[in-house]
């Protein structure tokens, strides 16, 4: 079912002031930036490997993000693996009575499909499950 780990997300308040350590300090490679609208957040995406490094920054108040740093401060916000066929997999996990917080699968950053387990269904851990399209 998973490919590989996609990116980890990670929650902070201002990409511009965090991108530095990640692209300068420790190397990564920066991909660019976007908003998602959607989830009123906007992205950075760094290379490490074959995988990513996803910087989320609130762009409102009532964003999930800002309501996660509020909580919980600047940090690791999810783990994103990568899936062939997203629908298959999310009717798989409903199968299987994992809670999902999706059911179905939404736009992501850099036109992928994805949608989000619930942590208490993951040991407590944010994971999204993605497909490139």
């Amino acid at each position: 079912m998973t490919k590989k780990i996609n990116h980890i997300g990670i929650a902070v308040k201002n990409i511009e002031a965090s991108l530095p350590f990640y692209r300068d300090v420790l190397g990564m490679t920066f991909e660019g930036s976007e908003e998602v609208a959607e989830q009123k957040v906007r992205v950075a995406f760094l290379a490490v490997g074959e995988s990513r490094i996803e910087l989320l920054e609130p762009t409102a108040d009532d964003s999930p993000v800002a309501g996660f740093i509020a909580k919980n401060g600047e940090g690791i916000h999810h783990i994103a693996y990568e899936v062939d066929d997203l629908v298959v997999a999310l009717d798989r996990l409903r199968e299987q009575g994992v809670r999902l917080i999706d059911r179905q699968p939404r736009q992501g950053a850099h036109g992928t499909r994805i949608a989000f387990l619930h942590p208490r269904a993951t040991g407590g851990v944010l994971t999204e499950l993605c497909q490139s399209t």
